[in-house]
């Protein structure tokens, strides 16, 4: 598993932790049962805090994407795939980007924005 930290990001590290594990498992790169690092290997690794990489894996357990147990470390629980062809599109909607020159960061603020400004379609 290889999670990267943007210093100069505006998005708190726990947030950028969490938002990459998901990506992870929604990738198929992590699977059901498979062992995320200790807390304490992973703060180690990005020279953070223990309790930041603590919080990540409370905001992923709280989801329902991990669970913790003692003596057997965290675990991703379930799979997170988008239904249908939404997995689809989002992987078109990055290639387009990357084709645009549009930067990730970019791009993740050009979803939030629309996710935040579209009105959800009634059903008929």
């Amino acid at each position: 598993m290889r999670i990267t930290l943007d210093l100069d990001s505006s998005t708190a590290q726990y947030e950028q932790i969490r938002a990459q594990v998901v990506a992870l498992i929604t990738a198929g790169a992590l699977q059901e049962g498979d062992r995320l690092p200790t807390v304490r290997v992973l703060s180690a690794d990005l020279g953070i805090a223990a309790g930041t990489v603590a919080r990540a894996y409370r905001e992923l357990e709280a989801a329902g994407q991990v669970t913790t147990r003692r003596r057997v470390g965290t675990v991703v629980t379930a799979p997170t795939r988008p239904p249908g062809r939404t997995h689809e599109l989002a992987h078109q909607l990055v290639s387009t980007a990357r084709d645009e020159g549009i930067a990730p960061q970019d791009l993740i603020d050009l979803v939030r924005s629309a996710l935040l400004t579209s009105t959800p379609h009634a059903s008929a």
